[in-house]
C-alpha cells in the first residue's frame, strides 16, 4: 500500500513538474478572460504559466495565432470563419454563449436615424471580418436590401470610435463592451441588435499544434475559464465593479453589459455546430468566402468534458 502511495505522489509530481516546464500563450481582448479569471480567483493555482496577449481585435488575434506566436484566443464567429475559409490552422476548442442585445448597430443620442431603415445610403463603421461586419450582413440580407445599400466603412475599434465621435460616419456595428459604453456614457442608441438574425457566438481557439502538443494546459485553460464565467454570472454587480475599476470606466457601463449578456462557457456540441454553419452560409451567399467550409470540420468536441466540469453541467 505504501508502495502505491508512493508511486501515485511520484506521478503526480512528475506531471506538475512537467505542467511548470510549460508556457500556454493565451490572446485576449480588452477586459475579457484575463479579466474575468483574475476576478473570479480561478488563476491563482495554475501549475503552468499563462503568458497573456492583448489584442484590439480578433483579426490580429487570429493572424498571431496563425504565425504560431500564440496557442489560444478568444474571438467571434464572423472572423473565425473567415480564418477558416483562410485555411488558418486552428480550431474551435469552446463556445461562449450570450445575449444577442449587446452586438448592435449604434446611433448618436441625436441623431435622425431611428430604425436601421433609415441608415439607407448612410456610413456605418466596423471591422472587416468582425461581428459587427456580419450583423450589417445579416441585417442587410433580412431585409432584401443589396451590399451597396449602405455605405461600410471598415475600421479598427479605436478608429471607428473616432470617426463614429467626430460625425464622420452615421452609426457604428460593433460589440461590447463598446455598445454599453457608448450606451451609458453617451446615451447612444441601439437601432437594430443581433437578437434573431445572427448566431452571435464566440470561440476560444487553439492551433492544431498546440491541440497536440499542450492538450492539458488547454483542458486545464477552459475548464477555469468556464467556472470563471459561471461565478461571473452569480456575482454580476461584484464584477462590474472589479472590471470597472480594473478598465478605468465607471462601473455602470460593465453593470449594464454584464446584466444583459449573461455570457457562459458551452461545449462545443450540435447546436454550436449549427449555428455556426449559419454564419457560415451567410458568408458564402455574400461571396465573402470563396469556398464552402463545414463547420463540423472545424471545431474540436473532445474538450467538452473540461469544459462541463468547469460550467458545472
Amino acid at each position: 500500500m505504501i508502495r502505491l502511495i508512493v508511486a501515485a505522489a511520484l506521478a503526480l509530481a512528475a506531471i506538475d513538474a512537467a505542467f511548470a516546464q510549460t508556457t500556454l500563450r493565451v490572446g485576449d481582448q480588452k477586459g475579457n478572460s484575463q479579466a474575468v479569471m483574475e476576478a473570479a480567483g480561478v488563476l491563482k493555482d495554475v501549475p503552468y504559466t499563462i503568458e497573456w496577449k492583448e489584442f484590439a481585435a480578433a483579426a490580429p488575434l487570429l493572424e498571431a495565432l496563425a504565425a504560431g506566436a500564440i496557442d489560444t484566443g478568444l474571438v467571434g464567429d464572423a472572423p473565425f470563419t473567415f480564418a477558416a475559409a483562410a485555411k488558418i490552422p486552428v480550431k474551435a476548442i469552446a463556445a461562449v454563449r450570450q445575449s444577442r442585445d449587446g452586438l448592435a448597430v449604434v446611433v448618436p443620442e441625436n441623431s435622425a436615424i431611428k430604425s436601421f431603415d433609415d441608415l439607407r445610403g448612410r456610413k456605418i463603421a466596423t471591422g472587416r471580418g468582425s461581428i459587427g461586419h456580419q450583423l450589417i450582413l445579416a441585417a442587410l440580407e433580412s431585409r432584401g436590401w443589396q451590399a451597396s445599400d449602405v455605405q461600410i466603412v471598415f475600421l479598427a475599434p479605436s478608429d471607428a470610435k473616432v470617426a463614429y465621435t467626430q460625425g464622420a460616419v452615421d452609426a457604428w456595428s460593433t460589440w461590447e463592451p463598446y455598445v454599453s459604453q457608448e450606451e451609458v456614457l453617451f446615451k447612444s442608441r441601439r437601432v437594430i441588435t443581433a437578437d434573431g438574425i445572427t448566431p452571435g457566438l464566440g470561440f476560444q481557439v487553439a492551433t492544431l499544434d498546440a491541440i497536440k502538443g499542450k492538450r492539458a494546459e488547454l483542458e486545464d485553460f477552459v475548464r477555469r475559464l468556464a467556472a470563471a464565467r459561471a461565478w461571473s454570472q452569480n456575482n454580476v454587480e461584484g464584477y462590474a465593479a472589479t472590471w470597472g475599476r480594473l478598465m478605468n470606466i465607471p462601473p455602470a457601463v460593465p453593470l449594464n453589459w454584464l446584466t444583459r449578456a449573461k455570457i457562459r462557457i458551452a461545449p462545443i456540441d450540435d447546436s454550436v455546430v449549427a449555428d455556426e454553419q449559419k454564419t457560415i452560409d451567410l458568408y458564402d451567399r455574400w461571396g465573402l468566402i470563396r469556398q464552402k467550409i463545414n463547420a463540423a470540420d472545424i471545431v474540436d468536441r473532445s474538450f467538452g468534458a473540461a469544459v462541463g466540469k468547469g460550467a458545472g453541467l
